[in-house]
């Protein structure tokens, strides 16, 4: 993205892009806790439109050098009785209600589950040299998003195991996967953009735009 702010406190649509991606869950009427995990210096000084917000059920905690120790971080905030957990990206301003719902009800039943999208363009594999080695076929290939949900004891084994070895986890669902436990597709929507670069932000300016 570039420059000195922080993506996630960029201005959208008047308000913070964080901002945007917590009030679906705060104002969820079964969501119970929200904790928003941010780098060590944030965590001890929020800026002030979010320490506003904390309380009994918004925290903030510090994060780790990479997103699976901060998921952790989040997870060991959480109080004892949420055996339910959503994990979101905080560039992601507009998480839809049908997202956290469906992720709600596949966690209760026992499974994780994540909203995605069939992948529609066509893919190339590339050396690095940017020249084309050949086409990767698309069916049954899909863009996840989040919120991503898991049963809270899943996703802590999820993290435990650390089955990845030299991989990098990208998201929480492949930790889980590579338990070999049931990950469920959810209806994806195209409005739930993550904020990566500056055109991101302007069709995020849009959509806002649209209600």
């Amino acid at each position: 993205m570039g420059g000195e702010v922080p993506k996630q406190y960029l201005s959208l649509a008047g308000h913070p892009v964080l901002l945007h991606a917590l009030r679906p869950f705060v104002s969820h009427p079964e969501v119970a806790c929200v904790v928003v995990v941010l780098p060590a210096a944030d965590a001890a000084e929020p800026p002030a439109w979010l320490a506003t917000l904390r309380g009994e059920t918004l925290a903030t905690v510090a994060g780790g050098a990479s997103r699976a120790e901060s998921v952790r971080a989040g997870l060991a905030a959480l109080p004892d009785g949420c055996e339910v957990v959503l994990v979101h990206d905080g560039a992601r301003p507009f998480p839809p209600r049908e997202a956290i719902d469906g992720g709600i009800r596949a966690a209760r039943a026992g499974h994780a589950a994540l909203p995605a999208l069939p992948v529609a363009e066509t893919l190339k594999r590339a050396d690095d040299f940017g020249r084309v080695l050949g086409t990767v076929p698309r069916a049954g290939l899909w863009l996840a998003q989040t919120p991503q949900a898991f049963p809270r004891g899943l996703l802590r084994r999820a993290h435990a195991a650390d089955l990845a070895g030299d991989l990098v986890p990208t998201d929480d669902a492949m930790l889980v996967e590579m338990l070999g436990a049931v990950v469920e597709l959810l209806p994806g929507s195209a409005r739930n953009l993550k904020i990566t670069t500056r055109d991101d932000l302007a069709l995020a300016e849009w959509f806002a735009g649209q209600g």
